[in-house]
């Protein structure tokens, strides 16, 4: 079994440096991909309600036979339950679907800036929390003025900021941003999914230099800018391959180069015009 490292988040509590992405996950394959990736060692599970599949998440975590202390769920608020009574109402069928008594991580989806309530609902979160129904609250897909916004008005800091996050697009001012302020990044599309990313030479030759696949030396570049990478896969030995980037380091020069590769965002997700109900 892979041991996956941890850090801690601002509010204190344990993050592990990778975890498994769930979207499409669904029906018995969902079930028996999430209980395959626990067996295979990870310990952080993310879902949303617009995935589709808390219920099948919840199943593998109880099936699990892994204190429910030693894993992570994290899921997320769909826009159309942004607004603060809606969020709490939002959250309480979250639990009913996972089948858990706590989220472990509880994250605002999209801004919606149009619609402009995610404060409102940022406020019902840390109710939640407070209340013991949440454990970490953070938000995905926010700005740095989004996240300036959310401390001014209530003090309390995001605990993780999941974005899209790949050589493509490192967002380097964000990361940077979220380090000043004690925020984890967390990467989703970690592998720029649908893209040529894996066949890039400088890819290439980065893993052959750590004798390891082009997936992994990806993998390893998120470690080392201190983000959480979330790759998804319903396959067992590449589960494995995803997790088993512990054991080698890039050098400087390898994560420059990696960096190098900046395009710009792949998907159409700009979070001052993109919104998701």
């Amino acid at each position: 079994m892979t041991s996956i490292p941890t850090v801690t988040l601002n509010d204190g509590t344990w993050f592990p440096q990778l975890g498994l992405g769930t979207y499409n996950l669904t029906g018995d394959e969902g079930v028996d991909a999430v209980a395959g990736a626990i067996a295979t060692g990870y310990r952080l599970l993310d879902t949303a309600v617009n995935y589709k599949n808390e219920s099948e998440v919840g199943q593998a975590v109880r099936a699990s036979g892994v204190d429910r202390e030693e894993l992570l769920v994290a899921t997320k608020l769909p826009g159309r339950d942004h607004g603060y009574d809606e969020t709490i109402a939002s959250a309480r069928g979250s639990l009913d679907r996972l089948g858990l008594e706590r989220i472990d991580l509880y994250l605002i989806h999209w801004p919606n800036p149009s619609v402009d309530k995610y404060l409102d609902s940022w406020r019902a979160m840390i109710r939640l929390r407070d209340e013991g129904l949440v454990r970490s609250i953070g938000v995905s897909n926010f700005t740095e003025a989004m996240l300036t916004r959310l401390i001014d008005e209530t003090g309390v800091t995001p605990a993780v900021n999941q974005v899209e996050l790949h050589p493509y697009f490192p967002q380097v001012a964000l990361r940077a941003f979220h380090a000043e302020r004690g925020i984890r990044t967390e990467s989703w599309s970690p592998l720029a999914r649908r893209s040529e990313l894996l066949d890039e030479q400088i890819v290439k030759d980065v893993a052959a230099a750590h004798g390891v696949t082009e997936t992994q030396a990806v993998l390893r570049w998120h470690v080392q800018l201190a983000s959480t990478p979330i790759p998804k896969s319903a396959h067992a030995g590449r589960q494995r391959e995803n997790a088993d980037v512990f054991g080698f380091t890039l050098a400087d020069d390898e994560v420059a180069a990696l960096s190098g590769l900046e395009r710009g965002r792949l998907w159409d997700g700009d979070p001052e015009t993109h919104e998701e109900m």
